[in-house]
């Protein structure tokens, strides 16, 4: 008898009819996991889910919790004026036994961009990885790193990734250019 014969193995259906990522075998909640035992909370999903069906959040920043056990949604917010969202992200701090240096976080941005040519207007999810090079914490920027990918597979849907480390690979400009080309 196998181990999943004998109920000891519980496993995630990533079949097409099965696409909620908050429930697993008979439906029950399980939790979205990364490497460094870092969870995603439901919240994320569902902010996401309303970022990407219903238009009307424009972005949304995701940062770890203060114990650093869960991902979570630090803002969802309806302003489309890039500069206030990168003003955010880059202002964001972290904290570890006693020390604050610059946060890293994620994010997931609704880029609406027009194309060459007068082709028409696009719209790409983009999620951004934001890890500062100078001033970050070694814990909050390895235990980030070790945790994206469980966020990045919690969001379906998603057109593009940026990975960001300075201030010139967050530039709207920067951005634009890659996602529309199709590079990210």
């Amino acid at each position: 008898m196998t181990a999943a014969e004998k109920g000891l193995v519980r496993y995630k259906d990533y079949s097409p009819t099965n696409r909620d990522p908050t429930s697993g075998f008979l439906g029950l909640p399980i939790a979205i996991m990364s490497k460094s035992g870092v969870t995603v909370t439901p919240e994320c999903i569902e902010k996401f889910n309303e970022l990407k069906l219903g238009k009307s959040i424009k972005y949304i920043i995701y940062k770890l919790s203060d114990d650093y056990k869960e991902i979570v949604v630090e803002e969802a917010s309806t302003d489309g004026e890039w500069e206030n969202f990168q003003s955010k992200i880059m202002n964001a701090k972290a904290s570890y036994k006693g020390k604050e240096g610059k946060g890293p976080r994620y994010a997931v941005y609704d880029f609406q961009y027009e194309l060459d040519g007068g082709e028409g207007t696009r719209n790409k999810i983009v999620f951004i990885s934001w890890s500062p090079d100078e001033g970050t914490l070694v814990f909050p920027r390895m235990t980030y790193a070790s945790s994206k990918e469980a966020l990045k597979n919690a969001l379906n849907g998603l057109g593009a990734e940026v990975q960001a480390n300075n201030e010139d690979e967050i530039e709207y400009s920067t951005i634009l250019k890659d996602i529309s080309k199709g590079k990210r």
